[in-house]
């Protein structure tokens, strides 16, 4: 299931030929866009363009925003798995053939998996997700998302059935919701994820990800979720939690300067200037003098030996 608004045309072809590429019959796998009432492109057109009439195509009557699209594709699904597949990310070759296996050999698990690498604009790999050494073999350990996100959409399939037995993808969530929905189901029916790396994640500026960084709302969402793991699992750390939070908002500086969102840089100093807890500060304040002194001795060698 491929839900889209507005699609990048290369994207969404990139898309849907990954998937149409490793020869599931129609038999077999039922391939869907589901258009979110797109207002800028004739999605219908574009995908007759790119695949005939091998994928189907429905439209949502009003835009439904993520959270509704998702649950959307699920209650259009009519297979026993479910994979939601975004209009910019991609699956590579295998890729339902591994996953195929893993239902096979774990019949009783909810979710299977694979790791995802991230890839920038071009498709270039920028990095990966990380291993799940506690669901490798299957099981229901949800610590592995307590703190952070380990699995991405384009990695991930679920039991239509669970999806049914557990609820949908929860409206008052906007950007971790994906995050609640795998701890949700792992818990109760348990995760298979394989240590292989078969699908890809496109990080862009123009996606709905990054409008929620740009904002500071993925960061105050990320807080939502914060306090109902909290009330939802006893062995959840809240302090733990708020650090990780505040040092993720630090880190992400970086990342959002180099992909030239300033905004998304503001977004985060404001987060950590309301959120971060004294010592972390301090610590950070002392490493931040530390490298003007180190800088300003190396200056003041440079002059010594030029005069």
């Amino acid at each position: 299931m491929i839900p889209t608004y507005n699609p990048n045309a290369p994207y969404l072809e990139q898309t849907l030929k990954s998937v149409l590429c490793q020869g599931q019959s129609a038999e077999r796998m039922q391939i869907e866009v589901v258009d979110d009432c797109s207002t800028r492109v004739d999605v219908e057109s574009l995908v007759r363009s790119i695949a005939g009439d091998r994928v189907s195509l429905s439209r949502t009557p009003t835009n439904l925003g993520l959270q509704g699209c998702w649950n959307a594709c699920i209650e259009r699904s009519r297979g026993i798995w479910v994979h939601i597949l975004h209009q910019d990310d991609y699956v590579g070759a295998g890729f339902y053939k591994r996953l195929e296996e893993m239902a096979e050999s774990h019949p009783d698990v909810g979710l299977v998996a694979s790791r995802s690498f991230f890839v920038d604009n071009e498709g270039v790999i920028t990095g990966l997700t990380p291993r799940l050494l506690s669901l490798e073999n299957g099981g229901h350990e949800v610590k592995e998302f307590f703190y952070e996100s380990k699995l991405y959409f384009p990695g991930v399939a679920v039991r239509r059935q669970c999806y049914e037995e557990n609820g949908g993808f929860r409206s008052d969530l906007i950007y971790a919701l994906d995050v609640e929905m795998w701890a949700r189901i792992i818990g109760r029916a348990g995760g298979l994820v394989t240590p292989d790396v078969l699908a890809f994640y496109r990080m862009h500026s123009a996606n709905q990800t990054m409008r929620l960084w740009r904002t500071g709302e993925a960061l105050t969402d990320m807080m939502r979720i914060n306090a109902l793991f909290s009330e939802r699992y006893a062995e959840f750390d809240a302090e733990t939690a708020k650090r990780r939070l505040v040092e993720t908002a630090r880190g992400s500086e970086g990342i959002l300067a180099g992909l030239g969102e300033e905004e998304g840089v503001r977004a985060c100093r404001e987060f950590w200037r309301i959120h971060a807890p004294l010592d972390l500060k301090l610590k950070v304040a002392v490493k931040r003098a530390a490298s003007f002194t180190s800088r300003a001795v190396s200056w003041g060698v440079r002059r010594l030996f030029r005069h």
